[in-house]
């Protein structure tokens, strides 16, 4: 059996749902619908993630396909919305650039004050049950906590 009758029998399998047609188209085009989507998203990571989604597009819409026509520039055209919507909606990477100031050590004036303050309040320093709870981390659990909290 020629190439050609061949590809046109796995193309009208494909159609009707064929998984195994739809395996060798797979297997077939993936390399060249992976190096069209890295091509667009700049980004090898993302870029295999596309293909996979493109392909669970192709496979979904297996009736729509047209056996007649080509499968490339069919699964091009889904390939190429598939990286389209990514970089709609993907946030933009930017390097920072190396002269970015560290984070500003801590005052110790500002750590006194807060020491003091927390101090007059309960006596102890502790926050617990307070409004100023919420917005501080809570200490480190001791062995002991845990151990008394699975009782």
């Amino acid at each position: 059996m020629p190439v050609l009758e061949q590809q046109s029998d796995a193309l009208q399998q494909f159609c009707h749902g064929d998984l195994d047609a739809f395996e060798a188209l797979f297997r077939r085009h993936q390399t060249e619908v992976y190096g069209w989507i890295v091509r667009i998203v700049r980004d090898p990571a993302s870029a295999e993630e596309l293909t996979v989604e493109t392909f669970w597009r192709i496979y979904r819409a297996h009736a729509r396909f047209d056996p007649a026509r080509s499968f490339r520039p069919w699964a091009r055209r889904i390939a190429t919305n598939a990286a389209l919507d990514y970089l709609k909606t993907a946030r933009p990477e930017t390097d920072l650039p190396n002269d970015v100031p560290s984070m500003p050590l801590q005052d110790p004036a500002i750590s006194e004050e807060l020491r003091r303050k927390t101090r007059n309040r309960g006596g102890t320093g502790d926050f617990h049950g307070s409004r100023q709870a919420a917005c501080l981390p809570s200490p480190p659990l001791s062995q002991k906590s845990i151990e008394g909290a699975r009782n």
